[in-house]
């Protein structure tokens, strides 16, 4: 969780928080999509997080997947911007949130696997046709465009 966050949640504690998050879907070039188990809540997800600031939304979603999975995104792509009654979601400790988050995704990146052990308890690459059931909810709106995209053949 960035400063800002923290700062902003010892004044209004687990209220509902609008936050702007980046992230990145990861597909390597076997097609497979780059999955994390979250910690807080034991879901799998994409990287991703808020947004600090000062940042550039494409700028924290470098960071992001750097910090969560060791890899440096080389070039990222936009997928879409999510918002809206989807993106709420109350984390296990009660914090409220409201996401609106810019989602790319990144076929083209190095570094190797390493996983953020606060906050990512597994780190590993599925086929799109096996992602476990268990997905995030903030998570599943991009992912499901993202698989209809494939369907389409658009990517």
């Amino acid at each position: 969780m960035s400063e800002y966050i923290m700062d902003l949640r010892k004044i209004v504690g687990h209220r509902p928080l609008l936050q702007v998050g980046a992230s990145v879907i990861v597909i390597n070039r076997s097609g497979q999509m780059l999955m994390q188990q979250r910690t807080d809540c034991g879901c799998w997800g994409y990287a991703g997080g808020s947004v600090e600031l000062g940042e550039s939304v494409e700028q924290a979603a470098k960071r992001e997947l750097l910090e969560e999975t060791g890899l440096i995104a080389s070039k990222l792509e936009l997928l879409g911007v999510y918002s809206g009654e989807a993106m709420q979601y109350t984390y296990p400790n009660g914090d409220q949130v409201s996401n609106v988050d810019i989602v790319y995704v990144c076929q083209e990146y190095s570094g190797e696997l390493h996983r953020q052990e606060a906050e990512v308890s597994q780190l590993k690459f599925i086929d799109i046709c096996d992602l476990p059931e268990d997905i995030f909810p903030p998570n599943k709106p991009a992912i499901d465009d993202f698989l209809r995209s494939v369907a389409d053949g658009k990517r």
